[in-house]
């Protein structure tokens, strides 16, 4: 005759013993060891985005004044003073006064050191502070690009939704096809067909300007159009592979219906491969807005870029091209951080001290199941 002897925490269970001292303090200094992880994970994403504005900053400052034109000249023009009319004693006088006698390396330290205290150079084609032209150009941009960003979720989720959710195979394969149609046009394309259309044909918006709420609509649509078919083929397929596990079906099998299923279960787990690629899309969003602001002649940050390329406003371009930059980096340091929020099985958190404890090993999942062991009786 045999006896069955139970220990582990199945043993806790039937004894039922009151928890020791030290559990409390295991388990604050768990808390508090992971909240340092995430404080450490969060650091080193800050620090990432740091350099990658630097880099930017850097790249495009090298690519800038490696191009073969003459900064002096370019400042000069845009005062109405043309650099052959000086004498050496006034070139000399002018570099020193712009500070374009000094090394690449000092000029760059201290474009660097000003930019991070804020000061981004005067623009030399308008002679006014970058950052005053980003003050009065940043707004509009930024209505046009949220609006744009607020559509293209809009119309990819309902089309992502409704390829999922139909079974008609006819319907099915336009709605998984329709995507591809947004992909392959042209952005530039797709504006002046909506000009064409609905400004000069149907005559419901202004073909041009940027005027009242009714002037973002088109815009609006145009940088919608691409970002939401990327964002739906992506959902699409996900979805369509969330729904294919086990575990919807259970949900079902519970009494839950195919529409509850798929809003309730089925969207939330489908979104979250969808994060990292809406992160870029968001931050694209804002960089098309220079083509957009082209065709529909906004005055934003985009018609600014253009300008400041075609005259070669060096001071303008490689503010520009920071924003944009730190654009891309906001919202993808915030996508990273919105990942252990949503995905609980996502953890940044460091393996703590406690987990090495007595304690901790008692209830680790190696010892989760009662052990069992036969003795004779």
């Amino acid at each position: 005759m045999t006896a069955v002897v139970v220990d582990g925490p199945a043993a806790g269970a039937v004894a039922g013993p009151a928890p020791g001292p030290t559990s409390g303090l295991v388990s604050g200094a768990a808390r508090v060891a992971r909240g340092a992880g995430l404080g450490r994970y969060v650091a080193g994403r800050v620090a990432q985005a740091l350099v990658v504005l630097w880099a930017a900053w850097t790249a495009t400052f090298a690519i800038l004044w490696l191009l073969p034109s003459d900064p002096l000249a370019l400042l000069l023009s845009a005062n109405n003073v043309e650099v052959d009319s000086l004498s050496p004693a006034e070139l000399a006088a002018a570099q020193a006064r712009y500070g374009l006698d000094q090394p690449v390396l000092v000029q760059y330290g201290r474009m660097l050191g000003d930019a991070l205290h804020g000061d981004l150079g005067v623009s030399i084609t308008k002679n006014v502070p970058v950052t005053q032209l980003l003050a009065e150009r940043l707004p509009g941009t930024l209505q046009l690009s949220g609006l744009a960003v607020l559509l293209a979720l809009a119309g990819g989720l309902t089309v992502a939704w409704l390829a999922a959710w139909v079974r008609w195979r006819p319907a099915k394969v336009l709605l998984s096809r329709l995507p591809s149609a947004g992909v392959a046009f042209p952005s530039f394309w797709v504006g002046l067909l909506l000009i064409q259309v609905f400004a000069f044909t149907l005559g419901w918006f202004p073909s041009t300007g940027d005027e009242g709420p009714a002037a973002l609509v088109l815009p609006a649509v145009t940088m919608a159009i691409p970002t939401s078919a990327v964002f739906a083929q992506v959902l699409t397929r996900s979805l369509e592979d969330t729904l294919a596990q086990p575990w919807i079906t259970t949900a079902r099998a519970t009494g839950l219906s195919r529409a509850g299923a798929q809003a309730r279960h089925a969207l939330r787990n489908a979104a979250l491969p969808t994060l990292t690629i809406l992160g870029l899309l968001v931050g694209g969003t804002v960089t098309g807005a220079i083509v957009t602001e082209t065709v529909f002649a906004r005055q934003g940050v985009g018609m600014l870029a253009q300008e400041a390329v075609l005259s070669q406003d060096v001071p303008v371009v490689q503010a520009v091209v920071v924003l944009a930059a730190a654009a891309f980096v906001l919202v993808n340091l915030l996508v990273d951080l919105l990942y252990p929020l949503l995905d609980p099985r996502i953890s940044h958190a460091v393996r703590t001290p406690a987990a090495r404890t007595p304690a901790a090993r008692t209830s680790s999942p190696r010892t989760s199941a009662a052990r069992t062991r036969r003795r004779p009786s």
